[in-house]
């Protein structure tokens, strides 16, 4: 009976919903309740100021409180802002699933999200982010449709940069607030038949990430392909590539390369 009940949390959340467990954001869904979840994530890109290329490390653990709320926090390391290797940032992000409606082969569901970093970079760029280049909080809300094999989800939110400079009297040279968007949609390739849960899911993505800030006029658009391995409806494995479409922000780069590998535990929570 207890196979039967894990092989069945399998495959509820990791397999049917498997396609909207998106690389470069967040889905309304949340993972399975009582679950741990660690992430270890590498990005790498070519800064066009420094002529270099730097990476970014992040390391993240993973909570599903319960079928309704998780939380994550991650700690950051890069070159980015030095010379060498070293850690730049702590980040708290909590979600909560407000609204599921469930029907054969589909669902529909809205939540709501509220992030918090804090960075010792002070970054001179208009872009922001909670990755690791400045302090600051950000929330929005999150809806996500699931048609069977095809996941689209859409995704709004502000971000108040708390770096320094930002209660300085007179102009600023950078923007501090900004209004974020994004559409995603996640397809699964792979199996074409499911006889297993330890059959390896291949899932591809494409994802529209945009940002324009409010108090400089500033803006970007990108576009986000990506692939996805699922191993043993257990373990995750991502592959994306980031580059602009348009925008006139000053950016330490507009392209960059991410890989993720992820391990989920089920039933780790008593």
């Amino acid at each position: 009976m207890k196979c039967n009940l894990l092989f069945a949390a399998l495959l509820a959340c990791l397999f049917v919903s498997g396609q909207e467990l998106y690389v470069f954001s967040e889905p309304a869904s949340n993972m399975p309740a009582k679950s741990i979840s660690i992430k270890q994530t590498a990005k790498w890109l070519r800064n066009t100021v420094a002529s270099r290329t730097e990476s970014r490390h992040s390391s993240e653990l993973m909570f599903g409180v319960n079928r309704n709320l998780m939380v994550h926090g991650a700690v950051t390391f890069s070159d980015m802002y030095s010379r060498a290797q070293r850690f730049e940032s702590i980040r708290t992000y909590a979600k909560y699933r407000f609204l599921t409606l469930d029907g054969m082969y589909s669902h529909f569901r809205m939540a709501a999200f509220a992030e918090a970093a804090h960075s010792r970079n002070v970054s001179g760029y208009d872009e922001l982010s909670l990755e690791g280049d400045q302090s600051g909080i950000q929330a929005g809300i999150i809806a996500t449709q699931l048609l069977h094999k095809l996941a689209i989800s859409t995704t709004l939110s502000l971000t108040e940069s708390l770096q320094k400079g930002r209660s300085q009297p007179g102009p600023k040279m950078v923007p501090y607030q900004a209004f974020n968007y994004s559409l995603s949609a996640g397809y699964l390739v792979l199996p074409k038949k499911y006889t297993s849960y330890d059959q390896t899911n291949l899932n591809l993505y494409v994802e529209l990430l945009g940002q324009r800030t409010y108090d400089k006029k500033r803006y970007f658009v990108d576009l986000a392909p990506a692939a996805q391995l699922i191993f043993n409806s257990q373990a995750k494995l991502n592959l994306g590539y980031r580059f602009q479409l348009g925008g006139n922000m000053n950016r330490m780069a507009d392209k960059s390369w991410m890989l993720s590998f992820e391990w989920l535990f089920l039933n780790a929570l008593k």
